[in-house]
């Protein structure tokens, strides 16, 4: 049996019972809920109704969410390429629906996660999909909670299709990975950033932790880092992993925001507090 956690829907290897805990939730990353640790299956959600809604989110670029909401609620991103599509961050729910429409779409050529709390059925999704291969970070490797030879580890970098790669920034977890769309927003660039670059609700922010429940921030250097290492990729838009979108001069916003960061957590302001 594949069990899913109910808290951050990723799933697990096949197993007869399910874990005593979720070590994704377990980690100061994630939460346990009160009422203790509660598992699920794709059959279990299937039959309570669970459905996915397809929205076009721009040219090229589609987003799926389960309703009601599995585990964290995050939006796959399915990019659309000449060559075929990558989904990413994919969500704790698939039924054959979705899976016909993505099959629609172009060769599935990659399944690929942010970071382990977005795994996911990612492995479910690949083997629906004919066998796609499931790209994680070397650097998360042990947070892979369903292994399967489909699973595919790279390092800092990895091209996809032409003008479409992930590449490892770290910071929320050491494999933490985003996308460059180089085709997207009309040639003008798409990051896909998940909550490695989080957009903040004035629109014009956006924010950076290790932690976003538990409120765990990331050290001036580390956050001064992932920005400078985005800076030198193809990009003007970008959208998190819940659908929130810096909808133009992303590089300036995260520039601006590293920086009153970085000089937050190292004191500058203390005279304000």
């Amino acid at each position: 049996m594949i069990w899913i956690c109910a808290t951050c829907a990723v799933e697990t290897d096949d197993l007869t019972d399910p874990p005593a805990q979720c070590a994704i939730c377990s980690d100061e990353r994630q939460w346990v809920p009160a009422t203790g640790q509660a598992w699920t299956t794709l059959d279990s959600l299937r039959a309570k109704g669970t459905r996915i809604t397809i929205q076009a989110v721009e040219p090229g670029l589609w987003g799926l969410r389960a309703d009601p909401e599995v585990g964290i609620g995050q939006q796959t991103m399915v990019v659309v390429t000449g060559e075929g599509t990558l989904l990413f961050d994919c969500i704790g729910y698939i039924d054959a629906g979705t899976v016909e429409f993505v099959r629609s779409l172009g060769p599935t050529l990659a399944v690929a996660a942010s970071h382990p709390h977005m795994y996911g059925v990612q492995t479910e999704w690949a083997r629906a999909l004919g066998g796609a291969p499931v790209l994680v970070a070397e650097a998360d490797r042990d947070w892979v909670r369903r292994r399967d030879p489909l699973v595919e580890h790279y390092g800092d970098r990895r091209p996809v299709a032409e003008g479409l790669t992930l590449h490892r920034v770290g910071g929320h977890f050491p494999g933490q990975a985003v996308v460059e769309w180089r085709d997207g927003d009309e040639g003008r660039g798409v990051l896909l950033a998940a909550d490695a670059i989080f957009p903040n609700p004035d629109r014009k922010s956006v924010s950076f932790l290790r932690s976003y429940p538990n409120r765990i921030p990331l050290s001036a250097r580390v956050v001064e880092r992932i920005a400078a290492q985005v800076e030198s990729l193809h990009f003007d838009r970008l959208y998190n992993n819940f659908g929130t979108v810096v909808p133009s001069s992303a590089k300036q916003v995260i520039r601006s925001s590293a920086e009153r960061h970085a000089a937050w957590v190292r004191g500058d302001y203390d005279h304000l507090t």
